[in-house]
């Protein structure tokens, strides 16, 4: 199974997708935010990010999915800042911390190669970069290096689900497995605890769009996901996240087949301890819920997280080493 980005590669498409992404950041609406800075001569929107990419972390990661982890793992870029600003970000380290995560400006070459030595040294499943949003272009300049160096393990984009809709179409047939949020179903909540206006239309858009693409999660006989969408969604204290109606649109809108996975891993970090909604562990009862609902709806595809969940998600990117190491 050939990697869909290499034939755009041989075809000179890619290179094309790479123009046309870098051409958005002259006047940056990479992201729906649509600051329309000049990012090529490094000025910063809300994402606070220029031109080359804030790469805090390139590890083989062990706690993804089954099927994107694998045995060996999934080759994962951290990528620093955010175009939101969750309250309770469990990566706020690397996604809110202006001072830390402007310290790691990567260049495009050593990114290639790090990626490329991932999958030669590792035998990691893939290549997961973690909050694209705001760094699309950077990102596909990333795997144009890497393509020469043998790159040939898909392409995971594991992304917050806001999204811009024309960012995305160009990226259609370089991302072999989409990995978004689905955060909210309510945008006053989005609002108010991760400052994304609109939230719930742009992240119905973009999943949408996710799904023309690449369509239902597909394993090869080992196990392992080689394309398809794969839609988390973080079950939040208080209901805050309207889990219920965002399963259902799921179901409907996309399909009752789609690849749920279902997160049980919040605990309050950052900002969270002293928001008084979201300053404990969600319940069992509200766990139990989710889950019936999945069954009730026949969606059977994908994964659930145990109540334990958040003992073994809360990384370090301060430490020196795998930010996940003991966890």
């Amino acid at each position: 199974m050939k990697a869909s980005y290499l034939k755009l590669f041989e075809s000179g498409e890619l290179k094309k997708r790479l123009e046309a992404l870098e051409e958005l950041l002259y006047s940056c609406t990479v992201c729906p935010r649509g600051c329309k800075v000049n990012r090529m001569e490094d000025k910063e929107g809300v994402c606070r990010a220029g031109y080359l990419p804030y790469i805090t972390s390139i590890c083989d990661h062990h706690g993804e999915e089954p099927v994107l982890s694998g045995r060996n793992g999934s080759g994962t870029v951290f990528f620093g800042s955010c175009n939101l600003r969750c309250v309770y970000c469990q990566n706020w380290q690397i996604s809110q911390d202006r001072a830390y995560f402007k310290s790691f400006v990567t260049d495009f070459k050593e990114a290639a190669q790090a990626i490329v030595d991932l999958q030669n040294r590792y035998g990691v499943h893939n290549i997961n970069f973690v909050s694209p949003s705001h760094f699309v272009p950077q990102m596909v300049r990333i795997i144009y290096e890497a393509v020469p160096l043998g790159l040939h393990v898909p392409i995971v984009y594991n992304s917050n689900g806001y999204d811009s809709l024309k960012t995305l179409r160009l990226l259609d047939g370089i991302v072999d497995i989409y990995l978004p949020d689905f955060k909210y179903f309510d945008d006053a909540i989005a609002m108010r605890y991760s400052q994304a206006k609109g939230y719930t239309i742009i992240a119905k858009e973009a999943v949408k769009e996710m799904y023309r693409q690449v369509g239902n999660l597909v394993v090869d006989k080992n196990g392992i996901a080689w394309r398809g969408l794969l839609i988390r969604h973080l079950i939040l204290p208080n209901d805050l996240a309207n889990t219920e109606k965002v399963l259902r649109w799921i179901a409907k809108e996309l399909s009752p087949e789609a690849a749920i996975s279902l997160m049980s891993q919040y605990y309050p970090t950052h900002r969270a301890e002293s928001i008084p909604l979201l300053s404990r562990g969600i319940t069992y009862s509200r766990y139990r819920k989710a889950a019936d609902i999945l069954e009730e709806l026949g969606m059977t595809n994908g994964f659930r997280q145990e109540m334990s969940a958040p003992f073994f998600y809360q990384p370090d990117f301060h430490k020196d080493g795998h930010p996940f190491e003991n966890h």
